[in-house]
């Protein structure tokens, strides 16, 4: 039986936007994961048989196969071939996806995972320009109304009865988990400084110390006027980029390599396009029906915080523990570069499966168009 193992991970320091990272390329950005990952793993670039990258501004810089320019610009091998993966803010998360069908199939037996995102130079939303992606049959069907992330963390938060303290307080245990990690050193052996013009990046800038609730409420609420969606308790816009590689169990033991995870179980889950951010509920349930796992075997959860009703939905429904949620702070702390967010989720799930000796860990995000991936990971 083949099966496909992560033998290593890692991220760039989330940056702000136009903060540390905005001076890098994002081809180079992605490059300089690459060159990092075949350095801390000892692996011979040319073994690669492909490079699956997740990117959703597929705008400017961004074009052109952005995973074939950073594996030249990686110094890689030219018979390094490289594809770029769109599933929104999933993307990297299906890039893993994919790249573990390839090795269970028998396509691949070494294949790099991950993504990128430059949000500072390539603004969320480029891509599309001034035209209407959805077309007049999509609008037709839902009655004219065209999808928006922020409404549709309002309709969850009114749907579930989330209140904005509830929300507010959610984000500031986002902060305070994800200060608390990164001042234990807990983020420091997955991220890959980076060189950049302005200097040497080597830490998360999204963590904000010290706020409080009285704070965050005095906030607007851009997406609803009298709503509860702000830009405190919704993910910060980023620039980033991680990378994971994976292989069969046989061909690490044949290069030397130790497996830290095996991927156990995948799903997808759509919904509502409308509502957009509620699949990582069904694609929860689905997976764990799949894996034949009960929800308390699960030591680690990360449900991505593109907003803060979406993990509190997901939270309510599942019945999850909430200590074992995003337990170093989510998206609202660290940020979420789109196409990079699920390898980097992945990246931290995976570093805090093997220092905390958790056996397994399960990964979730909400995505455009109504969808969301689902992974398990178990600790080897």
């Amino acid at each position: 039986m083949r099966d496909a193992v992560i033998v290593e991970a890692v991220r760039t320091p989330v940056g702000k936007r136009n903060g540390g990272l905005s001076g890098v390329h994002p081809a180079d950005l992605s490059a300089h994961v690459l060159a990092s990952l075949a350095a801390r793993s000892g692996l011979d670039p040319v073994l690669v048989d492909d490079v699956v990258w997740g990117c959703v501004s597929q705008s400017g810089e961004q074009t052109f196969d952005i995973a074939r320019t950073a594996v030249l610009a990686a110094g890689w091998p030219e018979s390094v071939p490289g594809t770029t993966v769109d599933r929104q803010c999933g993307s990297s998360q299906q890039a893993v996806h994919f790249a573990a069908a390839g090795l269970v199939a028998g396509h691949y037996d070494v294949v790099v995972a991950g993504g990128i995102e430059s949000m500072s130079r390539v603004p969320m939303g480029s891509s599309r320009g001034d035209q209407d992606p959805m077309g007049p049959q999509f609008m037709a069907r839902y009655g004219g109304v065209s999808p928006n992330q922020g409404i549709g963390a309002e309709m969850i938060a009114s749907r579930w009865g989330l209140s904005r303290t509830q929300l507010d307080e959610f984000a500031l245990r986002s902060h305070e988990r994800a200060a608390t990690a990164q001042d234990e050193g807990r983020f420091d052996a997955q991220i890959a400084p980076v060189d950049a013009p302005e200097g040497k990046v080597s830490r998360d800038e999204g963590i904000r110390r010290g706020g409080s609730v009285e704070a965050l409420a005095g906030l607007k609420t851009p997406f609803q006027a009298d709503g509860v969606v702000s830009a405190g308790n919704a993910s910060q816009i980023s620039d980033g980029s991680a990378a994971l590689l994976m292989m069969t169990s046989e061909k690490a033991a044949e290069l030397g390599m130790t497996p830290i995870v095996r991927v156990h179980s995948v799903a997808l889950a759509a919904d509502d396009p409308v509502i957009m951010l509620t699949a990582p509920i069904p694609a929860t349930k689905k997976v764990l029906q799949r894996s034949g796992l009960r929800l308390d075997e699960i030591g680690v959860f990360e449900v991505n915080e593109a907003f803060a009703s979406v993990p509190l939905a997901w939270l309510a429904d599942i019945g999850a523990d909430e200590k074992v949620l995003n337990p170093v702070g989510g998206a609202i702390a660290l940020g979420h570069p789109l196409g990079a967010s699920g390898a980097r989720i992945m990246t931290t799930m995976v570093h805090h499966m093997r220092d905390n000796g958790i056996r397994y860990g399960l990964q979730t995000m909400c995505e455009g168009g109504g969808q969301a991936n689902a992974t398990i990971l178990e600790l080897l």
